[in-house]
């Protein structure tokens, strides 16, 4: 949560249960610092330590006095220092490309306020080395795979392995690795059983589809307008005989930007229009409530003790359980991206009619006077290959299965492939929002319209075609695209 006392310095105080997905994402993207963490939860988390070491002790405990997996019935003696050691190298074993550094950063946040929750039994000298490298921009090389949605082991054992002083960091200017900890036996399974890999990518993915959600409804609308479409849709009316929140919120938004009273008037000489314009609050609304499901998770997942076994202070007891079972998020990523893909299905179809002489009353593709000018036309095939790619990524992960560790574990929720994929959405999702953005702007200056001054769709529209190429002419719009997609995270705010 951020520290309202420290706004000019935007820290965030990790502690346990307040954190939310914006603030994965400011940290990660090191637009927010961690603050020292809370001192109750801290203790909380000594306190979880002490108990865990004292029943590992006296006891069996999971991965603690014996072994994991299939290997669970095997006991570890209490003088094998080594296994926790052990453990860790033989779970660092991550393929694939290195991540990028702001999704390591998000995993580092994730995981060092799960364990201020208090239930892994974790050396707490953990969660501040994971805080000093949050604090100076350093990260543990951590590769894509290695996780099916029960755990993201590999990258965590990575993370431990780095900690303990065998595993690379990353170093910016400026930067530098804490100095390597102990790990005992006690430590490693309770670092590396969470899924805060991918509910740090859950929340980056989150955070950004949101933005281009609200960037949305300012694109819909100029193309709207240089349609000379029709309001009645989004009439409050409308919205109340079939009220879903997320329609609801669209319609409302789609009035507000441009200055539309709750109950408008038709356009003359026209009864309805296409889709693409008619249902943006059917369509986008469930995009917007799958939002709110995502990030309702979220605000559970970021902050659960949901290590196997759960070590309760109050119980002194260990509970072995199934906690660690990502379905919510696998669940809630893949119903999000589906709502997303709809809207930017929508997306095309408008720039299709923007394209189309009897909606816009210029000539096809939105072409200059030179002779068969082919204008915007490739826009539609640009677009359309992004969404192809987005309709890809937009598969189920949950449909997955899996059956693992010599039958023990024959059940996976593929909650990490899910995020990795809700990731790769959001740059598709942005090259297709780029290319209405760009048809838009051209067919209003075409027309010689602009929004009327003084409403949001206003200040939408200076801030695109201030940046926007104005030539008509036939040329690679390519740049154009571009600059169009990093306009997008500015036009959510307005």
């Amino acid at each position: 949560m951020l520290d309202t006392g420290q706004q000019a310095d935007r820290r965030v105080v990790l502690d346990g249960s307040g954190l939310g997905s914006a603030d994965v994402a400011a940290l990660a993207e090191r637009t927010a610092h961690p603050a020292a963490p809370d001192p109750k939860a801290l203790a909380r988390a000594e306190e979880s330590w002490n108990t865990a070491r004292r029943l590992a002790a006296t006891g069996r405990v999971y991965g603690r006095s014996t072994g994991v997996g299939a290997n669970r019935t095997e006991d570890v003696g209490t003088a094998d220092t080594e296994h926790g050691l052990r453990l860790l190298r033989s779970h660092a074993g991550a393929i694939g490309d290195p991540l990028p550094a702001r999704e390591v950063r998000a995993m580092l946040v994730v995981r060092a306020n799960q364990l201020l929750a208090g239930g892994a039994g974790l050396n707490p000298a953990v969660i501040t080395s994971l805080l000093t490298a949050l604090d100076t921009g350093a990260h543990p090389v951590v590769n894509e795979f290695g996780a099916v949605g029960t755990g993201d082991l590999a990258a965590l054992a990575q993370t431990g392995l780095a900690l303990a002083g065998e595993h690379p960091w990353h170093h910016t200017p400026g930067s530098h690795a804490p100095a390597p900890i102990p790990l005992d036996s006690n430590d490693a399974l309770a670092l590396i059983s969470s899924n805060a890999l991918t509910l740090g990518q859950s929340a980056l993915a989150l955070d950004e589809l949101r933005r281009l959600l609200a960037a949305s409804l300012p694109i819909a609308a100029l193309s709207l307008l240089a349609v000379g479409g029709s309001y009645e849709p989004f009439a409050e009316p409308v919205m109340r005989a079939r009220p879903h929140p997320g329609s609801a919120a669209a319609a409302a938004r789609m009035r507000a930007l441009s200055g539309i009273p709750d109950r408008p008037s038709p356009p003359l000489g026209r009864i309805q229009d296409p889709y693409g314009f008619r249902c943006i609050p059917q369509i986008h609304g469930p995009a917007l409530d799958a939002a709110d499901t995502l990030e309702t998770v979220l605000a559970v997942e970021l902050n659960a003790a949901a290590e196997n076994p759960l070590i309760s202070v109050e119980d002194q007891a260990a509970y072995h359980h199934g906690n660690f079972y990502a379905a919510h998020t696998a669940l809630a990523l893949d119903t999000f991206r589906l709502a997303v893909l709809q809207t930017a299905r929508l997306s095309t179809a408008r720039l299709a009619a923007l394209s189309e002489p009897d909606f816009t009353r210029l000539r096809p593709f939105l072409g200059d006077a030179a002779p068969a000018s082919s204008g915007v036309m490739i826009l539609e095939y640009a677009a359309g290959a992004a969404l192809g790619e987005m309709r890809a990524v937009s598969h189920p992960a949950s449909l997955g299965h899996a059956v693992l560790s010599r039958g023990v574990e024959e059940q996976a929720s593929f909650a990490s492939l899910g995020a990795r994929q809700t990731l790769r959405a959001c740059t598709h999702y942005r090259h297709v929002l780029a290319c209405e953005l760009v048809a838009a702007v051209r067919a209003l200056r075409m027309r010689s319209l602009e929004p009327e001054p003084g409403l949001p769709l206003a200040t939408a529209y200076t801030l695109a075609a201030e940046a926007l190429d104005p030539r008509m002419e036939d040329r690679p719009l390519t740049d154009d695209v571009a600059v169009a997609a990093g306009l997008l995270d500015g036009m959510a705010g307005v």
